[in-house]
């Protein structure tokens, strides 16, 4: 008899994943992989699942957990799912402390120091791969929330299957629900725990989760989750178009000292130019998480409505002005 039918599409998820990352690892005939496990039931399904397929392929399988210090006994539960993630048969697992700032958000200051211990956790076990355990449902509150934040095509495009330097994170779940990967997990009889930063109402996530995706399926019925997923796919194709376009765009308006020319920006589509000005910007040093619309907007107003106007102050102290035709970022 095979295994439970959520807990094969599960498997199945992470089979993919794990073909994929053997065909990138051609150097490599055992890569290692890790996954990133908080102890809940997503990443644990996702962390069983790893323990099950990678030694069929000749994958080796380890993980990592990661305490944010943000609650009482934090450090001795990122152990106990440590234990836990070893009697799967992981090795290495590593139980990370982190610090979490202030900057941005609590939400957003979890999810950097989250990412920079994966990445030094990558970095230092020579990792070829970190999966991640986000779900379809996932997916849809990214999407809302990037409505709702006014963020534009690449907010919408929600999480990308494959992101992170040389395609580092991968999310084999995100065309999974979460009740199935949650099934998955009962029909295993696998222990997990429930943050309750979940059920947290100050936290934004846990309020578009908790109460505005359950509305919004109230009064437009079932199918919201698919369709919030779906758009993101179709974002994320026509960002990808967008940003090949404005890559190019920069680089025939560049000039030698990084200025670009305002003519050929302006003869562009407000689409690509924006997106030329906003590369324009992080390259300069301007953080990508704290350059919003507005900051864009006012820059796109050098071009389209100039009269004069001062160098405009960005994010991370970095100056945008224009002179002479042309615009120049510069640290202010």
């Amino acid at each position: 008899m095979g295994p439970h039918p959520t807990v094969a599409a599960i498997r199945l998820a992470v089979r993919r994943v794990l073909h994929d990352v053997l065909t990138a690892s051609a150097h490599d005939p055992h890569p290692l992989v890790l996954a990133a496990c908080s102890g809940g039931a997503d990443s644990m399904a996702l962390a069983a699942a790893l323990a099950f397929e990678a030694p069929r392929l000749g994958v080796r399988a380890g993980a990592v957990t990661v305490d944010h210090g943000l609650q009482a006994g934090s450090a001795g539960r990122a152990q106990e799912v440590a234990g836990r993630l070893r009697a799967l048969g992981l090795d290495p697992v590593d139980a990370v402390g982190v610090t979490v700032g202030r900057q941005g958000g609590p939400e957003a200051a979890a999810r950097e120091a989250r990412y920079a211990a994966l990445d030094a956790a990558a970095e230092a076990r020579g990792a070829a791969a970190v999966l991640l355990g986000h779900t379809r449902d996932d997916q849809a509150e990214t999407v809302l929330l990037g409505l709702a934040r006014g963020s534009g095509t690449r907010s919408l495009s929600g999480m990308a299957a494959v992101s992170g330097a040389g395609g580092r994170y991968r999310r084999p779940f995100l065309l999974l629900d979460r009740h199935t990967v949650r099934q998955g997990c009962l029909a295993q009889g696998i222990t997990v725990w429930e943050d309750p930063h979940n059920q947290d109402p100050a936290y934004t996530r846990s309020r578009v989760r908790h109460e505005a995706l359950p509305v919004l399926e109230k009064s437009l019925g079932k199918g919201v989750v698919e369709a919030l997923a779906r758009t993101a796919q179709l974002s994320r194709d026509d960002a990808d178009a967008l940003d090949q376009w404005a890559a190019d765009a920069q680089a025939g308006a560049a000039g030698d000292d990084g200025s670009l020319d305002v003519l050929r920006l302006y003869a562009l589509p407000a689409a690509v130019r924006r997106r030329v000005l906003r590369a324009a910007a992080i390259a300069a040093g301007s953080p990508p998480g704290f350059l919003f619309a507005r900051h864009i907007e006012e820059v796109d107003r050098l071009v389209t409505g100039w009269h004069g106007q001062k160098a405009l102050n960005l994010p991370g102290g970095v100056s945008a002005r224009r002179a002479d035709g042309r615009l120049f970022f510069s640290p202010s």
